[in-house]
């Protein structure tokens, strides 16, 4: 199971998470594209930073709402959304290469990330997207009751998958992310996360918020680096990785 983080959403003087303290203890980051958060300053110093931790660099693509953080929904073409993703990936693939690395997948952020997960046909807009790439490169998504159903439509874009789970997110008992305007769907509570972070690892489960047991089948397993805890959160499930 490898740990991953959005990380990189700092914005010119704005400055959002401790991407300096969490990098050491990840696995892959989620590094923003400039439509939700950062810039190409803030695109590079990240980079850069991954690459001394030797971190794995994901693209993170969103919507073009740097107000709404990505998380406005937003109607777009599936051509506009091919397009953004492109942008956006290129954008930092090009600062990837001027530090001798590269891009190794990509994870849609914030709204488009729920749409694709909710929404078969802007998933398959995503897969045109990372199939008309010049790289062959995977696409992380959420593992949920529907893994063996993105796995086959991924297979006709020859688009491979990295499934992920959340350790820091409330579940509903369909084994999606409960709305962050729900009291309690982020955590906030070092043990829950812990907790949560080992039972998916060695149970390949979550408990939803009303109790349910959901099975969950993941590689990675994320940390939202835009929290107060997010330090302390990825160094508790590092040493959970580490130990196991």
């Amino acid at each position: 199971m490898k740990l991953n983080c959005d990380i990189g959403e700092s914005f010119g003087s704005w400055s959002m998470g401790a991407d300096a303290e969490i990098m050491p203890y990840i696995d892959m980051a989620n590094i923003a594209c400039g439509f939700h958060a950062s810039d190409p300053q803030h695109m590079s110093d990240t980079v850069a930073l991954a690459h001394k931790h030797n971190v794995v660099i994901g693209a993170h693509p969103s919507y073009p709402d740097l107000l709404g953080f990505g998380r406005k929904d937003m109607v777009f073409s599936a051509s506009e959304i091919i397009n953004m993703v492109l942008y956006q990936v290129g954008a930092l693939q090009a600062i990837c290469s001027s530090h001798g690395t590269a891009v190794s997948y990509v994870k849609p952020h914030g709204a488009l990330y729920n749409l694709m997960m909710r929404d078969t046909q802007t998933y398959i807009t995503l897969l045109r997207a990372m199939s008309s790439l010049d790289m062959k490169i995977p696409l992380m998504i959420m593992s949920n009751h529907r893994r063996e159903e993105f796995i086959q439509l991924a297979k006709k874009f020859d688009v491979e998958l990295i499934f992920e789970a959340f350790c820091d997110r409330s579940y509903t008992d369909e084994g999606s992310l409960q709305s962050r305007n729900i009291k309690g769907a982020v955590y906030s509570d070092i043990e829950k996360i812990k907790k949560q972070a080992l039972k998916l690892i060695k149970e390949n489960s979550v408990i939803s918020s009303s109790g349910k047991e959901i099975p969950i089948v993941a590689q990675s397993i994320c940390v939202h680096g835009d929290s107060d805890f997010a330090v302390n959160a990825v160094k508790q499930v590092r040493k959970i990785l580490t130990v196991l």
